[in-house]
């Protein structure tokens, strides 16, 4: 049994979503979320399989839930179903940490294949999102491939946790201008424009 958390900040979206769900025998609605918060504390006590995430929610939206969630819980998948594909919002749901991003316009029996997909373990985007990061980044096997040195790596991974300058200064024990001079250089070597950008870059270069 798959047990799925539904966050969405429209009620009668959630409803018709468990409906769906539960309609097939492999998969349970435990609880329902309005926000990313709420979504986050909930997996803290259920323990989900898998939380489908909205983007878009007032107060705490769905990075934010994805961001905790994958922080705290690294075991419980993430899939994004939101209405919207513009690129600032793919690329905030990858940097936060999600396993998956499908779009609600989807075939019913294709949300439910990516929820059981995703449970196994297997990355989950829509068409039209994958073009969209292909095209960001070029997909290579390792770190090797582009001469990043382990620090380049410790501020790639730190920088996909959603961590920011002074944060990741904290944790390496750097001068807070040391990381930010170095993420600078980094941007530069793999002609990047911005930390998004580098974290959808690790992520899909499987350097993290």
């Amino acid at each position: 049994m798959i047990n799925v958390i539904l966050a969405d900040d429209v009620q009668i979206l959630r409803a018709g979503l468990k409906a769906v769900l539960s309609s097939d025998s492999d998969i349970k609605v435990v609880g329902e979320a309005s926000d990313g918060k709420e979504a986050y504390e909930m997996s803290i006590r259920l323990k989900p399989d898998v939380v489908l995430m909205d983007m878009r929610m007032p107060d705490y939206d769905g990075g934010y839930g994805t961001r905790k969630i994958k922080d705290t819980l690294p075991d419980v998948k993430v899939l994004v179903l939101t209405t919207f594909d513009d690129k600032e919002t793919v690329d905030k749901a990858i940097a936060s940490g999600a396993d998956g991003y499908i779009l609600k316009e989807m075939d019913n029996d294709k949300i439910i294949n990516s929820i059981k997909a995703v449970a196994g373990g297997i990355n989950v985007f829509c068409n039209n999102i994958f073009r969209s990061i292909k095209k960001d980044v070029m997909v290579q096997q390792d770190a090797k491939n582009f001469d990043l040195t382990e620090r380049e790596i410790d501020f790639l991974r730190l920088i996909c946790d959603g961590y920011d300058n002074k944060e990741i200064a904290s944790k390496l024990f750097l001068a807070e201008g040391t990381v930010r001079n170095g993420i600078s250089r980094l941007l530069e070597k793999l002609g990047l424009k911005d930390r998004t950008q580098l974290a959808v870059f690790a992520i899909k270069n499987n350097i993290i």
